[in-house]
């Protein structure tokens, strides 16, 4: 659990969500504790698929950050915000609050009831006044709020991305001195972020990976999950036809989709910079940091290089942060430039933000409306206890007077307690509830982890030379030689189901096991008939091909070591210990030789023995 001086920070992307416990160090500073992150497979556009996804992958880092039910602090996506920069004219301190809400009326595109707004005035070089206006739906931001709510969290401050981002850049580069654009490509929309000495600008530009892999999935014909899928195995930026022509064919179209997929973003970067310098006498920026998931594709820093003509640089928003020991190292270093809003979010914890703003749900608008008025309702209560007291002191002296005294304040429980019943109802109905709630979060765990067993294996089991053809669920797999227990286990794929017509089954009609019914007892009535046993799927076989050298066939074997240390789902044993059949050696003329291993689950999965689909 995260103690009172942690800051809980929970990043909510269109199809990431990541999450950090940061600590202050004894020098003022700030040091991760804790981090993981957990990938949405949903179409951003999907918003309501989202959702449940969400609540989901909050609930599955808190638990395995351990940090209980607690406070966090949460960003959200860019294009969930409306931005704007507003200048003021001269008028005095006193007045800025009441004309930013005159202001606020006249540029958010929505009825001011029905949006969540704050605001906060900006750093200027000169003497003019200039605020940064951000709102949202309150319906929206309420959606969201439940979402962390239903996960088990409560809120403590709501921010926006691009202004976390902000925060994290001007923490951790305090020494820039020409003005900088921060490039942070999501999923669905692009931040950009300018920094000026203590100024600051920014917009969101509706491009981003989710772009890309639409672009993919149009071209390819292919569903969103497969062009995803095919974008973080194979894609990349093609520069030139120098660069294509050393490609083969089909990376090099596939790198081509992509190029042209961010066509349009250097156009909307430059016109950004004109407005930046036009309307709010910035200048044009001097180098870039790239920042974000869509980052992470290759040849796409020399794209921007290419395209806007300046120096490019990675985001390194842990410059300045310490990594606690529990981190995972590899991990952080492998997504560093994605963790920019959460620092960004930790300095709030820690009151060294250069911008606060905050986007305050109804019920933590309530919660802090209670808790201002505590202190008054809490001296009054003492007022009120202390003049029943001297009455009561008062009339302790009369005997009758004390009596009848008693006597009203027992009518007064009794009156109390005709709520009684009702509250334990309450009660009861909760804890039903919270019954339905386990199930449909089981359920929606269920969803999608055939998905997630099937990206940790393209995650951690992918190389060049060595690829899987087929992945089959099994059940009853026991490790080792039959004539000592073993067993290879029986397929739950319907034989032959590849080279099937459209339609066909896919599975294996699987029977539950009945165990043996109990022997008559003492007056020889016999036991009630046992319960079928839920057939389980407690292994994968996985086959593929490896091609290379004599010795390619070595390059099976360190994805096995990469998938034993690195899987969340699979079991790996010793090499000498493993059930795979592989040859070591090309047959004359051949381009790949096959391998076979079957992998135990971690977990064993029910097996679908009712499902069957007719022809």
């Amino acid at each position: 659990m995260a103690d009172a001086q942690a800051t809980v920070a929970l990043n909510i992307g269109s199809q990431r969500i990541s999450m950090g416990v940061f600590k202050p160090s004894k020098n003022g500073g700030l040091i991760l504790e804790k981090y993981d992150s957990s990938s949405i497979l949903a179409d951003p556009a999907a918003e309501m698929a989202r959702l449940p996804q969400i609540r989901v992958a909050v609930s599955e880092l808190a638990e395995k950050l351990k940090i209980g039910k607690t406070k966090v602090r949460y960003a959200i996506s860019g294009q969930s915000v409306f931005t704007r920069f507003i200048k003021l004219p001269p008028i005095e301190d006193d007045n800025i609050e009441q004309l930013v809400a005159f202001e606020a009326q006249q540029h958010v595109p929505f009825p001011i009831n029905e949006v969540i707004w704050d605001w906060q005035l900006l750093e200027s070089g000169s003497g003019d006044k200039e605020v940064a206006l951000v709102a949202i739906k309150g319906d929206a931001l309420n959606d969201i709020n439940d979402v962390i709510l239903e996960a088990g969290q409560s809120t403590e401050e709501v921010d926006a991305s691009p202004m976390a981002l902000y925060n994290a850049l001007r923490y951790n580069y305090p020494d820039l001195e020409e003005t900088t654009l921060l490039i942070d490509i999501g999923a669905k929309t692009c931040n950009l972020v300018y920094l000026e000495g203590s100024r600051m600008f920014t917009r969101s530009v509706a491009v981003g990976g989710a772009s890309i892999t639409t672009a993919i999935s149009k071209e390819y014909g292919v569903s969103f999950s497969e062009a995803e899928t095919q974008k973080c195995s194979n894609g990349m930026v093609a520069l030139n036809t120098a660069h294509t022509s050393q490609l083969d064919e089909a990376t090099a179209a596939l790198a081509t989709v992509i190029r042209n997929a961010l066509g349009k973003l250097p156009a909307e970067i430059a016109r950004t910079t004109n407005y930046f310098r036009s309307q709010h006498g910035g200048k044009a920026p001097k180098q870039i940091l790239l920042a974000g998931g869509g980052a992470n594709l290759p040849f796409i820093a020399d794209f921007f290089q290419e395209k806007l003509r300046l120096p490019i640089d990675f985001f390194n928003p842990l410059k300045r942060v310490s990594v606690g020991k529990g981190v995972d190292v590899d991990q952080v270093a492998a997504e560093a430039h994605q963790l920019g809003e959460l620092v960004g979010l930790a300095l709030r914890g820690l009151g060294k933000a250069s911008l606060e703003i905050d986007l305050v749900p109804d019920v933590v608008s309530h919660e802090r409306d209670v808790a201002r008025r505590k202190p008054m309702l809490v001296a009054a209560s003492a007022v009120l206890i202390g003049g029943l007291a001297i009455w009561s002191g008062a009339n302790y002296m009369k005997k009758n007077a004390a009596g009848q005294e008693i006597r009203d304040l027992e009518d007064k429980i009794a009156d109390l307690r005709q709520y009684s019943g009702d509250l334990e109802k309450l009660a009861k109905d909760e804890a039903s509830l919270d019954v339905y709630k386990n199930q449909l979060v089981s359920s929606q765990r269920a969803r999608t982890l055939w998905v997630n067993i099937i990206a940790d294996l393209g995650k951690n089991f992918v190389s060049d030379s060595v690829w899987s053809v087929d992945f089959d669920p099994v059940i009853n797999f026991k490790p080792g030689d039959e004539a000592a227990g073993g067993s290879p286990g029986q397929s739950v794929i319907i034989e032959g189901f590849a080279s099937s017509e459209y339609g066909g089954s896919a599975l294996t009609r699987i029977k539950a096991e009945r165990p043996q019914t109990p022997q008559k007892g003492k007056k020889g009535k016999k036991g009630a008939a046992p319960a079928p046993v839920q057939p389980m799927i407690n292994a994968v076989r996985i086959k593929g091909l490896w091609r290379g050298d004599k010795n390619g066939y070595r390059n099976v074997y360190k994805l096995i070591n990469q998938l034993r240390a690195k899987s969340d789902y699979f079991v790996v044993p010793s090499q000498e210990e493993l059930d795979i059949v592989l040859s070591d050696k090309l047959a004359e003329g051949a381009y790949a030789a096959p391998f076979e291993m079957t992998l135990a689950l971690k977990k064993p999965i029910p097996a679908p023995d009712l499902i069957r689909f007719k022809r």
